[in-house]
């Protein structure tokens, strides 16, 4: 009986993220078609997570979600400059991940300044977003 139980409070808990998780990103898509973007795309965003992008810091060298992130989304990351961890990116392991509004705009605009010289589009955001839901 107590397996049982320990069971249904760990779906519970994780549908409960999960639901969290599935507001703040259907509120920011909403958000973001208004700003001009259209249909999202979990391929493109995909496709745009493993873009390279040239280092402005380091002539030569490339830049891509997967340098601090990695390619495995329930593995902690490291930070390319400082070496800090960095939590693992996929809802399904980490259940604070995408259910914050304000935190999810904050590292996409940090993270798309630092990975592509500049700031997402709503599009690229919509993207991405629709891309990491799923991980």
């Amino acid at each position: 009986m107590k397996k049982k139980l320990t069971l249904f409070a760990a779906v519970a808990l994780s549908l409960g993220a999960t639901a969290a998780s599935a507001g703040a990103v259907d509120e920011l898509l909403q958000q973001y078609q208004t700003q001009g973007a259209g249909d999202f795309s979990a391929e493109r965003g995909k496709q745009r997570w493993h873009e390279d992008h040239p280092d402005p810091e380091q002539p030569g060298k490339v830049r891509n979600c997967s340098s601090c992130h990695t390619n495995d989304f329930k593995a902690i990351g490291k930070h390319a400059k400082t070496g800090e961890e960095i939590d693992p990116l996929a809802p399904s392991v980490n259940k604070e991940r995408l259910t914050d509004k304000k935190f999810i705009e904050k590292w996409l605009k940090r993270n798309c300044k630092w990975v592509i010289d500049r700031e997402c589009t709503p599009q690229e955001k919509g993207d991405y977003l629709v891309f990491l839901r799923d991980q």
